[in-house]
């Protein structure tokens, strides 16, 4: 079905009806991070608690975002609730920013101040010799007492700088889409849509490889002193942000094939597409200061 070009009440603001969704998004999450949290402190129930908070955020994403499908579909959305949409997903990747930016604060915390502070710089004896005697400020570090134990680094040029060359070669796809589907070329827009989602999902898997490697051959796990806090923390939470972009991108190639959007309306294929930009520069952080520096 081609999208509507009506919008409704060409002057008025469009304003919902009532909603379960935010709802049903509230208690889901708090439920699957309350799994989460039960996994990280080793309680058996965390598991299951985990699994149903995450089917219910799929149950609220998929039936949530398809009302808002259905209602830009049946052209309900004017040129005010488009500026809404675009100043909301906005804030929405500034908040993102910040939240990377807090973790990207706490590995320069550690170490370029915890750490040097720890091995005796400033005040040897408070430090150094009366808590940690003999501990080295180096990085990566796994902290005083050898936290986790010994265990090695991931290389920066080897499977980082591969997946590195892929999500750029990905933000180089999406702007070819892009740039088809305001030309009207739908069929290039298909191919370099599918190409892009697909390329993100092989990044997820080739860092699902490189964990499991991690954690079996370098003994460099989670728990591995503040290394492996940091290491985990932000390539953990920066591969969760490229799975849903990856899933959001499909979703968006599926209603590709089935007609929607126009060269002048199609806000969701580009909110998208800020958002995987977003992931890119952000890892292009990551493999510099985690992996290579």
């Amino acid at each position: 079905m081609a999208q509507a070009h009506a919008a409704h009440g060409a002057g008025k603001y469009y304003i919902p009806h009532g909603s379960k969704w935010p709802a049903v998004g509230a208690i889901t999450l708090f439920t699957m991070m309350l799994g989460i949290s039960a996994v990280l402190n080793g309680w058996s129930f965390g598991p299951l608690v985990a699994y149903l908070g995450l089917a219910g955020v799929a149950y609220m994403f998929y039936g949530w975002f398809g009302t808002v499908i259905d209602e830009s579909q049946r052209g309900l959305y004017n040129d005010g609730v488009d500026r809404s949409f675009r100043m909301g997903m906005m804030w929405f990747i500034f908040s993102e920013v910040m939240f990377f930016a807090a973790f990207f604060g706490a590995l320069w915390y550690a170490r370029h101040l915890s750490v040097p502070w720890l091995g005796g710089e400033g005040s040897r004896f408070l430090t150094n010799d009366f808590l940690w005697r003999g501990f080295e400020s180096t990085w990566p570090t796994n902290g005083p007492g050898a936290i986790g134990g010994q265990f090695e680094t991931i290389p920066a040029f080897g499977l980082p700088a591969i997946n590195t060359a892929i999500l750029l070669t990905s933000g180089v796809t999406i702007t070819i889409a892009h740039h088809a589907l305001k030309a009207g070329h739908r069929g290039t827009l298909k191919l370099f849509l599918a190409l892009t989602f697909l390329l993100g999902f092989l990044f997820v898997g080739l860092q699902a490889y490189e964990y499991h490697h991690a954690y079996e051959a370098l003994n460099l796990r989670l728990d591995t002193g503040i290394y492996g806090s940091t290491f985990f923390m932000l390539t953990g939470f920066h591969g969760l942000h490229v799975t849903m972009g990856a899933i959001m991108l499909l979703v968006i190639w599926l209603r590709v094939l089935r007609g929607h959007f126009t060269p002048t309306h199609h806000f969701a294929f580009e909110g998208v597409a800020w958002y995987w930009h977003f992931v890119d520069v952000v890892w292009l952080g990551l493999f510099i200061f985690v992996y290579w520096l």
